[in-house]
């Protein structure tokens, strides 16, 4: 069956897609630019060592906690899911301290440690960054964690897909490399369909989504957003032939009601994010706080972190993320979330 959403391929108005073994729903969850702001908690560390992060992780848990009125509990299925980012290799990968303050909160909560799943994109850049065993030693910070990899293709669902006729696979960083010399052999209807990554919304009782900020060419910002939807779905990286593709496809997958159903909120380090050069790892253009952020809202910390971005490629005398880029206001429109950043409700929590 099909799930219908706005699209704003090239600025024109377009019906996208998505196919599910499921009765037909309407987005849930979500809220309009009128809505009341969603809040973002916010915690600073004292260091960046793994006792701070697990203490203001906790504080962040409860605050979310008291506020909504959900336990972060075992339900049904008595499993969860962490998104982790790391597709811009070491240096810019989803902090092992604060996953392990996670999963250390999720524990407390009553879930078993096998049952606290990682899913990343890429084996290679997860090895690199310490999320699978180091080839050399065997180790990694988290035995006993399964850690899913998407391209591996064993965890897509052929019945839940996002459906767009824009073709062609590329890597999401190193697009423009990947297909040169590789001919295509998938029909027109396989390259029209991006498959998601279900143990997040099938599999889990809920996940939390974990990135890392970069400015992106063509997404103006690499973050919340993009981590919960084009780096958790296969063949996406088509959409960036065009400026106007891909924030379409990042808008109306980050509507789809049973990845916002199961998509409890978004928790991100700021201990390390990059101005300008992204999603390519570059230190010369990085900055460091320390602060956490927890929001339900993906597109108000999207748009917090873009104000931080351009200020930092002002003062470094570069022009700031193209207003043409309309990946957040396109998720604003479908209610994702709100871009108001001047009546962000931040919270402090742990100070």
């Amino acid at each position: 069956m099909r799930l219908s959403f706005l699209s704003f391929l090239g600025l024109a108005l377009v019906a996208a897609t998505l196919r599910a073994a499921a009765p037909q729903l309407a987005p849930t969850g979500a809220t309009s630019s009128k809505a009341p702001i969603e809040p973002v908690w916010q915690a600073r560390l004292p260091s960046f060592s793994e006792e701070d992060y697990h203490t203001e992780v906790e504080a962040l848990f409860e605050a979310y906690e008291k506020a909504s009125g959900r336990k972060l509990v075992p339900g049904q299925k008595k499993r969860v899911g962490l998104k982790v980012y790391a597709d811009s290799g070491p240096g810019m990968a989803t902090p092992v301290p604060l996953v392990k303050a996670v999963i250390a909160a999720l524990k407390r909560r009553g879930f078993e440690h096998q049952n606290i799943f990682l899913v990343g994109l890429n084996a290679l850049r997860l090895r690199m960054t310490g999320y699978l065993p180091s080839l050399v030693s065997g180790q990694t910070p988290f035995a006993g964690n399964p850690v899913y990899v998407l391209e591996s293709g064993r965890f897509y669902d052929p019945v839940w897909f996002y459906d767009s006729p824009l073709p062609q696979r590329f890597d999401p960083v190193f697009a423009a490399k990947q297909t040169a010399d590789v001919a295509n052999s998938t029909t027109k209807d396989e390259d029209r369909k991006s498959f998601l990554a279900t143990p997040l919304f099938l599999d889990a009782d809920f996940w939390i989504n974990m990135p890392v900020y970069t400015d992106h060419p063509t997404l103006g910002v690499n973050g919340a957003l993009v981590n919960a939807t084009l780096w958790n779905a296969s063949n996406t990286a088509r959409f960036f032939r065009s400026p106007a593709n891909a924030p379409a496809a990042v808008a109306e997958m980050s509507a789809i009601p049973e990845l916002r159903e199961t998509w409890v909120f978004t928790i991100a380090s700021l201990q390390h994010y990059q101005f300008i050069g992204g999603p390519f790892f570059n230190s010369l253009y990085t900055v460091s706080e320390p602060v956490v952020w927890l929001s339900r809202d993906p597109v108000m910390m999207d748009a917090l972190m873009r104000d931080r971005i351009n200020a930092h490629r002002r003062q470094s005398g570069f022009e700031p993320i193209d207003e043409e880029v309309r990946t957040l206001e396109f998720a604003e429109t479908l209610g994702v979330g709100s871009t108001r950043t001047s009546s962000a409700r931040i919270i402090r929590v742990g100070d």
